[in-house]
This record gives C-alpha cells, structure tokens and sequence, in this order.
C-alpha cells in the first residue's frame, strides 16, 4: 500500500499502534514549557526526545512548542498530525522507529508572531531552546556580534517591537524585552547549534540587539536581563540525515500510517550542558545529559574533531564523486582522513576533555554505519560560517606554534575547490565566494587568499606558506583525487 494510501498519524490513530511505536509520555498530559526556535529535523531527533524522556521518567508536564523561522508549511503539517511524528534510528543490526510525543504545539515566527510572543513572556515558560543553525545569529565575522549592518537585522531593529520581524534574534530579544517588562520569572535561553561558546554568543547577539534598539527603557530591559535570563552553553550530538522520499515510505511501513514528517537518526546521541540555568527545566539528566560546570572541553573536541572531520569529508568526498559519508568512509582515504585530522588538532583541544584517539575510534565507527545516508551535500552547505568556527581557530593555533598543518590545508583546498563549482553547496556568501575565481590570470594562491578574506581571516590570508601550500592541492583535487 502506498503512503498516500495509509491513514494520517494524529493522536486519535495512536491507540492503533502496538506499544513499541507510541510515545514515551501521553502528549495530552504535557502542557507548554520549553519554547523551540528551529523546527528541523535535528531538534526533534534530539533534544525533544530528551525532553519527552525526562517528562516520561519524572511525570513532569514538560511539553514543547517548537517555533519555524521560516518554513510553514511544515508548521501546517505537525499540526495536521497533532504534533506527532516518528523516529527512525538507523542501525546496523535492523531499524527501530516509534512515535514521539514531546511537542506540543507548532507556529510559525512571523504570522504567529502575537502568539510566540505570549509564550516567551508566560511565566510557565522556563526554557526557550534554539537551532537556528550558525546563520541565523547574524553575527559579525570581525567582531563576534551582532551585525547590524545586516539588511534582515537593520529591517528588525527598525519594526521592533510591534512591526513584522524576520530574524530569530529580533523576535527572541523583543519576547524576552516584554517578559522583563512583565516581570515575569527567571528564563534560560540555550543555544543547541554547533558554535564555539554558543552561549555567550547567543546572549551577546540579543543583548546587542537591545542595545542597538530605540526602546527608551533598554538600558532597565539589559540590567533585568543580566538578572534574570541565562545563556548557558551546550554541546549537541547526533547525525541526522535529511529525511528523503523514502525514509517516509519506510516510516508509513513502520507505523502503519501515513508521516509526513520523519526524522531519521544514527543510535548515538549526546547531550551536554553547562549547569548554570536560571529556572525550572525538565530532568533531561534522566535520560543520560550531562550537566557539567565548563563545557568548552566537550565543545571543542565536538567541534574540531567530529564537525571538523564531517566538513573535511564533504568537500573531499564531493571533489571525489561521492554523495554520503558512509561512501567517504569506504573509500580508501576516508578513515585516514578521520584519524589523520583528529592527530593533527588534537594539541589544540584541552587536557580535561574527551580523549582525542578514543574519540577518534568513536567517529570511525559513528561514520561508518552503513545504515545511515548522511549526504556529504548537506553537510558541505554554509561552509563559509562553518569552517570559520570548525577549522581555522585550530590551524591558527597550529600554525603559531610552528606546526605543520597538511590535513587542514587539504581539507581547506577542498572546501575552496567547491566554491568554484557551478553546483557548489548553499552558502550566504556564495556571491563573494564565486566572485573570488573570476578573474582567470589570478595565481591559485591568489584566489585562495581572496576566498580567506571572504571569512574575515586576513590573517591566513597573509600567510603566504599556507595559501601557497592550498593551492598546490588544488590539481589534484580537480581531478577527482585526495592525496593523505
């Protein structure tokens, strides 16, 4: 029977589904509590099954109304499904897929912009989570805040607080500005995206975003806010694919009903957070998330080693024909690439961290696992803001202690070599980055020192040794080989 054909998952059709595939927690005992901004797929692969375990485990009504930036439609969709969606866990011994509940309610930030509103000053409202992905920060590449110079961010600060606003940071500082005016309780704000210091980033952009208001009591909003918001930093961790055509057919198989929006994921998840929140939240500690006093350890060995080695083996697998990181990793360079990169950043990571050679073992197994269809397309977009953060500080280090970097320069002549394709990745600054290879009589080492100045790193772009060395991997690479 096609997908089409099945009856539509909602919670009226959950008493037909054999224990194993319903929700860990009945979604009508939960009621709003955490707020959600990024209704992608990671989020609900991760950190609302933390929650739903933590409300299963504890009995706590801890429910989650996830807020789309920009995507509709998919609104409309969770709420013609009541919330509901599946899980798939792709393992190597067989799939496993159940129903997962924690999400309660779904709205789309500009049309239900009154209603995001109301949530973020409700006093029941102790938690607000984020992934937005780096982007969606606006944060200037020079100073690390937030760029008002940007046109999305220049068009906020000007309708704030009651006109129509795009920007996460615009609708997430003008809600917290009105709790604080409300007086309301203590909030914490966790940003679940992949950048270093992610915390201080977060409350840095919203906090500029006041400052920069016409708001005549920002400077009592900024004083409430030091007080009574926190902004702790988290390490986040679980492969998750871009759901396609076939994992929903799989997941109707699965349940017996039509979903249309599965998520699908590898077993392993992980979930870190600084222990430094303002308010009640769920338990997520049940579940097995750590709660730790610093967690830039856990933050830069994710970083460099595991988002540094899944950048590296997107843009060498592309130059290499292939689609997936399991394919990468079954070519002959793949786990030498892995190991190679970790070995190499290790010495930037701290001595209290995660051990770099077992974490090493970690992700070779992790990218292996044939049942997984991580698409190197995917990973590869955005490169811009992601290389920034995964890359570069490590290679800055490296190279002012006299280290040599072969691996990273690889995988940066990987990356450049992808922005001249004509299909090259998504990428905000894929103009800038296209622009840097129009001119045919430029030197390789020129156009890579242009492509570095795009990221804002004059300083390796001065490097001549550096930019020099990227270049020479560039023939190679055009050619379809990866050279370790």
């Amino acid at each position: 029977m096609s997908a089409d054909a099945l009856s539509r998952l909602d919670r009226a059709a959950l008493p037909r589904l054999s224990p194993e595939l319903r929700p860990a927690v009945d979604p009508a005992e939960l009621r709003t509590r955490v707020v959600h901004f990024g209704l992608g797929a990671f989020h609900r692969a991760h950190q609302a099954v933390y929650t739903e375990q933590a409300a299963a485990r504890s009995g706590e009504p801890w429910g989650i109304t996830a807020v789309a930036p920009r995507s509709a439609g998919t609104v409309r969709e969770l709420r013609s499904q009541d919330c509901l969606y599946s899980l798939t866990e792709r393992r190597p011994d067989g799939h496993r897929t159940r129903v997962v509940g924690a999400v309660v309610g779904a709205l789309a930030m500009g049309p239900d912009a009154n209603a995001v509103d109301a949530l973020l000053a409700d006093p029941e409202v102790t938690v607000v989570t984020l992934t937005v992905t780096e982007k969606g920060y606006h944060r200037s590449p020079s100073t690390g805040g937030l760029d008002t110079a940007a046109g999305p961010v220049t068009a906020d600060l000007a309708a704030a607080p009651d006109g129509p606003l795009t920007t996460v940071v615009g609708r997430l500082a003008t809600g917290l500005a009105a709790r604080m005016r409300a007086g309301a309780p203590p909030v914490s704000v966790a940003s679940c995206d992949n950048m270093a210091d992610n915390g201080a980033a977060l409350r840095r952009v919203v906090h500029d975003f006041v400052r920069a208001s016409a708001w005549p009591d920002r400077a009592q909003i900024l004083d409430r806010m030091t007080e009574a918001v926190s902004f702790p930093a988290t390490v986040v961790d679980r492969i998750v694919p871009a759901t396609s055509e076939a994992d929903r057919t799989a997941a109707g198989a699965a349940l017996g009903m039509r979903d249309a929006l599965p998520v699908t994921g590898e077993p392993y998840r992980q979930w870190v957070l600084e222990d430094s929140l303002a308010a009640p939240r769920p338990p997520w500690e049940l579940d097995g998330a750590l709660f730790v006093p610093d967690v830039a350890p856990y933050q830069l060995t994710k970083l460099r080693l595991l988002n540094g080695s899944h950048s590296a083996l997107a843009y060498l697998g592309t130059a290499a024909g292939l689609s997936t990181i399991a394919e990468a990793m079954a070519a002959d360079w793949g786990e030498r690439l892995v190991r190679a990169l970790c070995a190499e950043v290790a010495p930037t990571l701290p001595a209290d961290g995660p051990d770099p050679v077992a974490y090493a073992d970690d992700l070779v197994a992790r990218f292996r696992n044939p049942a997984m269809r991580h698409l190197l397309r995917q990973i590869g977009s955005d490169g811009s803001l992601k290389i920034t953060e995964r890359w570069l500080p490590a290679l800055r280090e490296l190279r002012a202690r006299g280290t040599n970097t072969p691996v990273l320069e690889l995988a940066l002549a990987a990356w450049a070599h992808s922005t001249r394709q004509a299909d090259a990745p998504a990428d905000p600054a894929a103009e800038a980055l296209t622009a840097c290879w129009d001119e045919p009589a430029t030197h390789p080492a020129g156009t890579v020192r242009a492509l570095l100045r795009v990221l804002g790193a004059a300083d390796l772009a001065d490097d001549d040794a550096l930019t020099a060395a990227v270049a020479d991997r560039l023939p190679a690479l055009r050619a379809g080989r990866v050279e370790i």
